[in-house]
């Protein structure tokens, strides 16, 4: 394991490989063990780089204090891809996306591409599918869980975060180190109350100017798919894909598609 100083913060990070540089963000309950199964194909001619996000493993971080913000996150990504000398090729998953995308928007000099998995987050009526309705918020999922995880109850807490985002049962089909990971993250659930997590508006999809690839799994349930729809349909030039038989961890599910789906975007003229 690396560090980088960033922020005040000594980001941790794992790398693998040789050449350009990839940059991949975990999503809510991850770290940078979230890309294991991916960081070998991936690194074929590249360095990926996986960091984990401030107060996510191996910071064992009991939700109490500051520093657990998309501001934040969204400040020590763009300090870390300063580091490593930008523009840079981005991936992004669910609330990583969310922290990708938002780079992308505020500081396009650090993003050479960019790849959306099932961003997380929610749109606003700019965006909604129906005109003037958004979808329910996704966030609202994540209430009952943070009343658990608050309450001592890490499991079930755990339990209902990650059935409500991938189906009833899922946190049982999870592998025993898939859990443990969740576990090792459940308190930074706490810290999504007050993230300021803002909806993505049709203003902020027109800004991207980085290319950009929207994955999705085609079997993923509830609001993601309809975010990563509209999204795709109003950042300039975006391209979307869909991984059959796959879910919200997408490249969990299927790692040979997702790598040769991204690394055949990352590399086109």
């Amino acid at each position: 394991m690396l560090h980088m100083r960033v922020n005040g913060y000594d980001m941790p990070y794992v790398a693998l490989g040789q050449g350009a540089p990839l940059v991949c963000v975990h999503g809510s309950l991850g770290d940078f063990r979230s890309w294991a199964c991916v960081l070998g194909p991936l690194s074929r001619g590249r360095r990926v780089i996986a960091p984990s996000l401030r107060r996510f493993f191996p910071e064992h971080w009991d939700g109490v204090g500051d520093g657990f913000t998309v501001a934040q996150h969204v400040a020590d990504l763009g300090g870390f891809l300063e580091g490593l000398g930008g523009p840079i090729d981005l991936v992004g998953h669910s609330r990583g996306a969310h922290i990708a995308f938002r780079l992308a928007q505020q500081r396009p000099d650090l993003v050479r591409r960019l790849v959306l998995a099932e961003p997380g987050g929610d749109l606003d009526a700019s965006l909604a599918p129906d005109a003037g309705s958004a979808p329910p918020p996704q966030r609202s999922h994540a209430a009952a869980a943070i009343e658990k995880i608050a309450a001592g109850d890490i499991d079930g807490g755990l339990t209902a975060f990650v059935d409500a985002i991938s189906g009833p049962g899922a946190w049982a089909r999870l592998t025993p180190d898939a859990r443990q990971r969740r576990r090792d993250n459940a308190r930074t659930l706490l810290g999504q109350v007050n993230e300021g997590r803002r909806p993505y508006s049709r203003a902020d999809a027109e800004q991207i100017r980085a290319p950009t690839l929207f994955i999705g799994g085609a079997d993923t349930p509830g609001a993601l798919p309809i975010v990563l729809r509209a999204l795709a349909a109003h950042v300039p030039g975006a391209r979307l894909e869909l991984i059959p038989n796959a879910g919200h961890s997408m490249f969990v599910d299927d790692p040979v598609r997702f790598c040769a789906v991204v690394l055949n975007f990352l590399e086109a003229a």
